[in-house]
């Protein structure tokens, strides 16, 4: 029986994260937060642009929590909280700080669950887009 080390998300690597997701944000000229958390959801990268809502810092951080609770993209779980949704009751039935909101991606390596990021400030599917563009830098 053989074990395989997976290398934990460093702050390295959430740096980069957040640095790739800022210059996407850059390039579509939208102000945005981006928050990195490790595998047990702990902070390991935080940065709001100067003109970014204020709520995108709260919104990027709960992006990245539930993308990293369920081990998918905030995109993919939109529609599972609707009426009649997998998750419908989910967002209610937990004292945690989900948010079923595109702009939140988990972070994998070797197969193994790292991380996650979060953005938050743009339109949904723009903070979507940072954070997938951010996550494929890092492969």
């Amino acid at each position: 029986m053989s074990t395989t080390t997976v290398t934990p998300l460093t702050i390295q690597d959430a740096e980069a994260l957040v640095t790739a997701a800022r210059r996407a944000a850059e390039a579509a000229d939208v102000k945005v937060s981006v928050t990195v958390l490790d595998a047990g959801g702990h902070l390991l990268a935080f940065r709001r642009d100067d003109r970014a809502v204020l709520i995108s810092g709260e919104t990027s951080t709960r992006k990245a929590y539930t993308a990293l609770q369920l081990g998918t993209p905030t995109a993919d779980l939109v529609e599972a909280v609707q009426p009649g949704g997998l998750f419908h009751t989910l967002p209610t039935a937990l004292d945690r700080p989900l948010l079923f909101i595109a702009g939140g991606v988990p972070v994998h390596r070797d197969g193994r669950l790292i991380g996650a990021i979060g953005v938050g400030g743009g339109a949904p599917e723009q903070d979507h887009g940072f954070a997938t563009t951010a996550v494929q830098t890092l492969a």
